[in-house]
This record gives structure tokens, sequence and C-alpha cells, in this order.
């Protein structure tokens, strides 16, 4: 009696144990990227209501762009290899609440479109799984960002390269990986740089891709080729 007792005990606690994981693995699969889809499309309103609403520029020269605010909308980003409709915000900062909303631009990092390194984190898996795809980027392809007023097309140097998180001479102003092999650029410039969580369903290392700035123009002048072609 006693042993039976236990085998229906152990039995049920199996059983509980069980469903438990099923909801935490539906939630991370399902459930966080229904938030992010929420999160991300309310993003990328704010931002076009914001960019529609911008004082048209006259003739007077523009005034210092303002610091980028944590937590706030800074970009578009769109990258073709990873599908025809991969569109996400890059917001201000890389903690977790930021990059649940989208993706996060490293606060000491350049401004888009600047000298130096534009730097971005975002999720492999989990809210949305922005970068899912990342193994799949290969030299030559596009990474085009708008802030309201300019496209900015950047070109991947190199296959995503694979570190540590202690790796953080990545984000440099002109990256400087651990593995000198790995080093896209040797002098400033206007570079790109993603990262991600490696492997894909964990957190030990690090995929990066670098890029350097190819082309600009005026979005009044239309969408840029590498998203049109």
């Amino acid at each position: 009696m006693a042993v039976r007792l236990i085998v229906r005990t152990f039995s049920e606690l199996c059983i509980t144990a069980g469903t438990v994981i099923v909801l935490f693995v539906v939630y991370l699969l399902h459930w966080t990227g229904v938030q992010a889809e929420s999160a991300t499309a309310g993003q990328i309103d704010t931002l076009e209501r914001e960019w529609v609403e911008r004082p048209v520029p006259g003739a007077a020269p523009a005034p210092p762009p303002k610091p980028y605010a944590s937590g706030r909308g800074i970009a578009v980003m769109y990258i073709p290899r990873l599908g025809g409709d991969w569109e996400w915000p890059v917001l201000e900062g890389t903690s977790a609440a930021v990059l649940k909303q989208g993706l996060g631009h490293y606060a000491a990092t350049a401004r888009l479109g600047e000298t130096g390194n534009f730097s971005v984190a975002g999720h492999r898996r989990t809210y949305g799984d922005p970068f899912k795809d990342f193994p799949r980027l290969r030299p030559g392809d596009a990474v085009v960002l708008t802030d309201g007023t300019t496209w900015f097309t950047y070109r991947i140097a190199r296959a995503p390269y694979r570190t540590v998180p202690t790796d953080v001479g990545v984000i440099d102003p002109v990256p400087r990986p651990l593995r000198k092999d790995a080093a896209a650029f040797d002098g400033p410039g206007r570079y790109l740089t993603l990262t991600t969580c490696e492997p894909e369903w964990g957190s030990s290392h690090r995929l990066i891709a670098w890029a350097h700035l190819d082309a600009t123009q005026p979005v009044t002048q239309g969408k840029p080729r590498a998203l049109t072609g």
C-alpha cells in the first residue's frame, strides 16, 4: 500500500513537472513572440509618427542632434537576407526591458551613420527571434537603417564571428576582437556591429557581424536599391 502511494505521488509530481515545462516552452516560443510583435509594432508606429511631425528643414543650419534617450527609438533596421518582411526598431540601450521591444543600441558606441562603430544587440531566440537566422549573413549583405530623414546602407564585411561575452573589443570604434585574424577593419571608418547569443538556445558565446557604411540617401529619394532590387 505504501509503495503504491509512493508510486502514485511520484507519478503526479512527474505529470505536474511535465506540465510546467510544457507551459514554459509555450511561453518562450509563443507568448514572448506575441509580446515582441506588439511592442515592436508600437515602437515603429511611434517612430513614424515622430518623423511625420518633425519640422521640415529650412535654410538655417540644422541644430546639433540631441543625445539618444535611453529606451527610446532611434531607427528602423531592415536586413533583406533575413526576409523581405524583416523589420525591427532599434532603441537606445541594451537592457532586458529594451530587448523585449526590439534591437538595442550599445549606448557608448557611435551614432547612426557617424564615424565610429554603431553597435546593436538583439535576441537570437524569444521575443520575436529577431536574429534567429544570424548565421545566414554573408559578406556583401545589406543592412539598411533609417532615422526618418536618411537611409543608411551598410554592407557586411565578413561571415559571422563566434566569440565569448568578454570579447568587448568587438564594439570598439575600430573593432578589436580577441582573435586578431577575425578583425574586419584596420582603421577609422563608419562601422556597424551586430551581436547576438550563441548557441541558438544558449548564451555561453556570442555571434558578431561587422559592416561598413556603403551609401546614404535622403528618404525623399525613396527606398535604397538594397530594399527594392
